[in-house]
């Protein structure tokens, strides 16, 4: 009797055993395949070099002011229309008031010594040609008359010191445009150089990038080049403005500015592709560049997902180099030729089932 129960458990245990790694091996072999967007990376092969730009206003300006006191009103807020000399923002002035008065009183001071001393320095010289004056008593009154004259310039220098401040507590509109920032409230302290508002005139407005090394000398002021706006998925025409001849504040890449043509649809802070036409030579190094997006970061090490050839995810890690606005330049770990992954619709991993979609 025992022998049988024992053999009917032992039968039991084979079978769970045998249905668990059916079980497991159905899962391994049901792999969920993950939709991917693949994309080559950008490089400055053939005639064009293709870099990445932040596109701002040609006319837009922070405001701040050079002295300390408490903001007594903001007189706009973001998105305001504002015209050229319109007060934007009041401080507290009462201080300089004190001031202005003390300097008024001062110069009327300062105003009647200078008379009286003009006075005597005159009678003296006219003395002095009678000679009923001595040299000595004339060099005196010249010297009186002197440092009077000296003493009323100096309060009247001092005025237009207080008077020149009086513009930094009314803060106005340097040109026509739209306020884009508002950084304080009333009653908050301003301080000197703290930024206080941000406006811009509409309408022009012209992409910032940057250029290599390698091809800056290919880049002239006036040439027309293509620019292509991603987020209203437009390219129109632009016209290089300014090339700069240092790269010492901008870790090796020359700063240029190019101005778009109008176009109601563009608006700051948007990204742009501008492409120059250059020359490209057997020692020019080619440039290969990744989207930020696609990068993927772990520990101090950065790389991206590529495909391989059993149509699963592999992760390539990179050593990377400057930065063109969304895009990051490739020094080493990946060819212009191989495919990244930019999106995915599941979480991607080393060894995942991936399906490139067209």
């Amino acid at each position: 009797m025992k022998i049988k129960i024992l053999s009917i458990i032992t039968l039991s245990t084979l079978l769970l055993g045998s249905c668990g790694n059916s079980e497991t091996d159905t899962a391994t072999n049901s792999q969920t395949t993950i939709q991917v967007t693949t994309k080559a990376p950008a490089t400055s092969s053939g005639n064009n070099l293709t870099v990445s730009g932040e596109i701002v206003a040609v006319n837009n300006a922070t405001l701040s002011t050079r002295m300390m006191g408490h903001l007594n009103r903001v007189h706009v807020n973001i998105g305001d229309k504002v015209t050229q000399g319109q007060l934007l923002v009041s401080i507290n002035n009462s201080d300089l008031q004190a001031k202005r008065a003390q300097v008024n009183a001062g110069i009327n001071e300062a105003q009647v010594a200078f008379n009286n001393a003009k006075r005597d320095y005159e009678r003296f010289t006219a003395l002095f040609a009678q000679n009923s004056a001595s040299q000595k008593e004339l060099d005196d009154m010249t010297a009186s008359y002197e440092m009077a004259k000296a003493r009323l310039e100096s309060a009247k220098a001092m005025k237009a010191e207080v008077d020149a401040q009086f513009a930094y507590s009314n803060i106005t509109a340097p040109f026509s445009g739209v306020v884009t920032n508002r950084f304080v409230e009333a009653g908050a302290m301003a301080n000197p150089g703290m930024p206080l508002l941000a406006i811009e005139a509409p309408g022009n407005f012209e992409v910032r990038a940057t250029i290599p090394e390698m091809a800056i000398g290919q880049i002239k002021t006036g040439e027309t080049v293509e620019v292509h706006i991603r987020s209203i998925d437009k390219s129109i025409s632009g016209k290089v403005t300014e090339v700069s001849s240092s790269s010492s504040m901008t870790g090796g890449q020359y700063p240029v500015k190019v101005v778009l043509e109008k176009n109601e649809a563009i608006k700051s802070g948007m990204y742009a592709t501008v492409q120059f036409p250059v020359v490209q030579t057997d020692d020019t190094p080619q440039l290969v560049t990744v989207p930020q997006e696609a990068i993927v970061t772990q520990g101090d090490l950065r790389g991206v997902y590529t495909v391989s050839q059993q149509n699963t995810a592999m992760l390539r890690w990179l050593r990377l180099g400057r930065s063109f606005g969304n895009e990051v330049e490739v020094l080493s770990g990946l060819n212009a030729e191989e495919a990244i992954i930019v999106e995915a619709e599941g979480k991607l991993y080393n060894g995942a089932k991936v399906e490139v979609q067209n």
